[in-house]
Order: structure tokens, then sequence, then C-alpha cells
């Protein structure tokens, strides 16, 4: 049956909601986007006047349809090319969905959205549905197709595998800056010793660059050797800007809710690096340097003004 426009402007009154869980399902706004327009597809093949609650038929396929593609993207993982990170999104972009609640803001962060990678994704769907929609677990079983109680065990399970993501420290937009800049001040000094008062002593640095763009292999650990390795990265030279095409920008930024310094290279984004900050300090920087994961940053950061660097590298 063909969709009437009431038909279609119920769909995109709820595209916003269904964008920002699938995004926090799959970590991906590329296969976010893509998981909303094939339920678009399903929607538009329906009955939908036999459809009681459409907001309900939505969600569910909407889910069921990211919790098939989480399943093969677990065989892909197991051969990408060094560590996996979730695709950043900057702040202000609608696909972070709700931000009202502590727990809300929690599901989108970089910190969480990586752990959640450790979750079945079972245990994934429940947890973002409860945590960051507040939906009852009645009608989470209905979407899995488990019990009431069996969805209150995965979500018993998903908040233990996570736990360690919520030692953090919630900042504003004015904190964030301030911490960005006391990194990148750190970061640029040339010297080991300012960084390492910055970071916890079990700090931990991970890049993401997929392969297209040199990143370690394996994680950084301890405040020394991440403060050596940032160092080195933030060290200038020849080689370092022909690589990256030109004198990259950086920006006091958030992405997920976090602080983070924007790499800008010619209005395009070739980098976003996430700082989990704990009471005692940074404690986890995670660099997202592949480029197909910042195609979304890019046409982000072009919408809004974004003001001046806080420094011109290299």
């Amino acid at each position: 049956m063909a969709l009437t426009g009431d038909d279609v402007d119920r769909f995109e009154a709820a595209r916003p909601r269904l964008a920002a869980i699938a995004y926090r399902l799959l970590g991906s706004a590329s296969e976010a986007e893509d998981a909303v327009q094939e339920t678009f597809l399903r929607w538009q093949a329906a009955d939908v006047d036999r459809i009681d609650v459409p907001e309900a038929w939505l969600t569910k396929v909407l889910t069921n349809l990211c919790l098939n593609q989480l399943t093969s993207a677990r065989a892909r993982r197991e051969t990408y090319v060094g560590q996996w990170l979730p695709e950043p999104l900057l702040a202000g972009d609608p696909m972070l969905g709700p931000a009202d609640t502590v727990e809300q803001r929690e599901s989108v962060s970089y910190a969480v959205l990586a752990l959640m990678e450790r979750l079945s994704p079972q245990e994934r769907a429940v947890y973002v549905l409860r945590e960051a929609f507040d939906y009852p677990h009645r009608d989470i079983a209905g979407i899995l197709g488990v019990t009431e109680a069996a969805s209150q065990q995965l979500l018993h399970r998903a908040r233990q595998h996570v736990a360690d993501g919520r030692a953090r420290t919630e900042v504003d937009r004015a904190a964030a800056r301030r911490v960005v800049a006391e990194f990148l001040a750190a970061a640029t000094s040339g010297r080991v010793e300012p960084l390492v008062q910055l970071l916890t002593a079990d700090a931990v640095s991970i890049g993401d660059g997929g392969g297209h763009v040199p990143a370690r292999v394996a994680p950084v650990v301890g405040a020394v050797a991440v403060a050596k390795f940032l160092r080195g990265l933030f060290t200038p030279g020849a080689a370092k800007r022909a690589l990256l095409g030109g004198s990259p920008e950086l920006y006091a930024w958030t992405a997920n809710g976090d602080p983070a310094v924007v790499v800008v290279v010619d209005a395009r984004v070739i980098g976003v690096i996430c700082l989990q900050v704990t009471a005692d300090g940074v404690a986890v920087i995670r660099s997202q340097v592949n480029p197909d994961k910042l195609h979304r940053a890019t046409a982000s950061w072009a919408a809004v003004d974004h003001g001046e660097p806080l420094f011109t590298a290299f």
C-alpha cells in the first residue's frame, strides 16, 4: 500500500529517535542512517492501517535490524586493522539524541560506546533502550522476543560490563574547553612532565586508523608511556605535515559529551581526540583518525561557528 502524507510525516517525526537508538546500538553514524532508511522501507511495505502503535512497531523493526548488523559486525571487527573505536559525533549533532539525564548522557559517551563492544547484541539493546530511552522492560521484552525477567537480567549484566565507563567526571562546555586547552598546552610543550601531571597513573591511549592512517596497533598504557607517545605525536615535522596534507588546526570542542580535540586541515576534520576525564585526571585518550569515520564530523564542523583554533600545530 502506498503511504499517505500522514504516514510519511509519522515516520519523519520518529526519525530522530530512531537514529539516536541506532547510533547507540551500532557505534556508527553511517550504519545508523542505513538502518533507519531500511526501517522506512519496511514501513513503506507494511499495511500501516493495521499497526496499532506505529512508534513501537518502528522501534522493534529498527532494533532487530541493528541486532542483525551487530552480529555481522562482530565478525568484521575480528579482521579490523588495529584498534576499533566508535564514530565520534560532535556537539550539536542531532544523532546524539536525548541528554536530559545522567544515564542518557552516559549512554552516548565515547567511553561507554567503546565499552558496549563487550556486550552481546541483546545486552546492548536492553541497555540502550532502558538507560537512554527509558523503555519499560515489558516493551523491551516484546521488542526482543524475551520475557520481562530475561530483559531485567540482560540489563543487570550489561550494567556490570560497562561499570568502568561511569568512572568519569561530567563537564560542561566551558570546563571541557579548559580541559582541552590545558591538555594541548602540555602536549605541545615538548616536555613529558606537564603531560604526566595531567594523566592518571594508569592512563591509556588508544587510536583507530582503520588501516588508512598510521596508528598504534596496541594501546599505550601508563602515564609516562602515554606522555612520551603524545610528546612525539605533537612534535612538529615536515613529514607529519606531508602525511596530514598541511598544518593542522587544533580546536577545543566536545564529542559525545566528552572534552575533545578536533583536528582540522583545510576545513576537513582529520582527527577527533576524546578525553575521558576522572577526578584523578585524564584516564583514557581515544583518537579517531580513520577517515571513513570522520565524514559526518566534517559535515557537522562546517555547519557551526567554531571560532579560532587554540593551536596551529606543526
